[in-house]
């Protein structure tokens, strides 16, 4: 590929580096930096748009923000003019990936791609324009191949280089079985970029070896090589796991703007900034200001914060809604006031009860362990006062509240 970067004017070379500096922001490696200096310097030239490639095998997650740090780093490609080239791997979903997976992952119907690909459009469209998205099915190319196609295909990789996946070697060590049908993932994952001859692939560190193999097959089929953007993986709210629903670190981008809000505050303080680089519209330039004014002095950590949460608010449920959320923790949380919205649920229960079983059936807690550690750690108020004996007996009154944490409440209603 021809140095494109000798060929700018300064002023071409100028939107080159002010595209380069919000490709880079929050981004935990580029494979290799020049090419894809390169590359962005190649279409301004040309003025043709970059292709970027995101593979999904759809298993139909609920969308959370942990998921949202590849698609904002597509939306600043989209915004910039270039094209986003979304592959649905109905072929590849059949088999599932096994990056991360102790064993073979279970495989997917035709009907379940389908579905899923339908949920995922829906919640992508929170974060990228959808209308503007190329949408492939790699098995439109991947289902036509003859078995003399993949023996060639499988010509191209060597033995050594599949098992170089840190999976693979982990599996093997542990005596745990891989199918060979497994080793064809990442294979086929290389060849969707060599059938797009797309430019740039994104996606989490955990796809570094599949990514590579996009630049692996793009070379042995004499195509332009891609460049690899890896995302780091976001810790949840814990501050320690990588977020995940099954490890309730999560905030969830259809949850209501004052859950959303309420969890954001929670975010532990070391990881604010790169909260605010990798799941927030935010300029490179607005988040080196939030680092100079947390550094001075200037801005409080829990301002720093509040401003985190109430930009993801806005950016999923709109500027009205965030300044409510705002309004309603600084008024309950900062203030102590109760909120205005409590739930109202109808009681049709006995009119005395422990507050173990009225935590549990009240659907607060899922369990009377649950309820009892949480009252254990203070967390559990009745009208306000703290409940401290687990085995209260409550007479159920009419507007009785019950507060579990800083953001539960719920009103009975006789």
């Amino acid at each position: 590929m021809s140095n494109f970067l000798e060929q700018l004017s300064e002023e071409q070379l100028k939107e080159v580096k002010r595209q380069m500096k919000i490709y880079s922001q929050g981004v935990q490696e580029i494979i290799p930096t020049e090419e894809l200096e390169n590359k962005v310097a190649k279409s301004i030239i040309e003025n043709k748009p970059l292709k970027i490639k995101l593979g999904l095998d759809p298993s139909a997650p609920d969308v959370h923000l942990g998921h949202t740090v590849v698609l904002n780093k597509m939306r600043q490609f989209q915004e910039n003019g270039h094209i986003i080239q979304l592959i649905i791997g109905d072929f590849t979903g059949k088999i599932g990936d096994p990056t991360g997976k102790s064993v073979a992952r279970k495989q997917l119907t035709d009907e379940e791609v389908k579905h899923n690909a339908e949920t995922y459009f829906e919640q992508f469209g929170k974060v990228i324009d959808m209308e503007k998205v190329e949408l492939h099915y790699n098995s439109k190319w991947l289902s036509q191949l003859n078995f003399e196609d993949v023996i060639q295909l499988a010509g191209k990789i060597t033995v050594a280089r599949l098992l170089e996946r840190d999976d693979y070697e982990e599996r093997m060590a542990m005596g745990k079985a891989i199918s060979l049908h497994e080793f064809f993932y990442p294979l086929m994952q290389g060849y969707d970029s060599v059938m797009l001859e797309c430019d740039i692939e994104l996606g989490g560190t955990d796809q570094h070896f599949n990514i590579l193999m996009g630049r692996h097959f793009q070379e042995r089929f004499g195509k332009e090589k891609q460049v690899a953007l890896l995302m780091p993986l976001l810790e949840g709210l814990d501050g320690v796991e990588k977020m995940s629903k099954s490890k309730k670190n999560y905030i969830g981008i259809y949850e209501s703007p004052q859950e959303m809000f309420g969890k954001t505050m929670s975010v532990p303080d070391e990881l604010m900034i790169k909260y605010f680089e990798l799941v927030t519209d935010f300029t490179p330039e607005q988040i080196q200001k939030v680092k100079e004014d947390l550094k001075s002095g200037v801005l409080h950590p829990r301002d720093a914060k509040m401003l985190l949460g109430k930009t993801i608010v806005r950016m999923y449920h709109g500027i009205e809604a965030a300044e409510q959320a705002e309004h309603h923790f600084v008024s309950v949380f900062q203030t102590g006031s109760m909120p205005d919205d409590i739930p109202v649920i109808e009681w049709e229960g006995n009119k005395e009860v422990s507050i173990v079983e009225l935590l549990v059936d009240l659907q607060i807690l899922n369990s009377k362990s649950e309820a009892r550690k949480m009252i254990k750690n203070n967390g559990v108020k009745v009208n306000g006062n703290k409940v401290e004996d687990p085995y209260l007996h409550l007479a159920i009154t009419d507007g009785l509240i019950v507060q579990v944490g800083k953001r539960k409440f719920v009103k009975l209603k006789l």
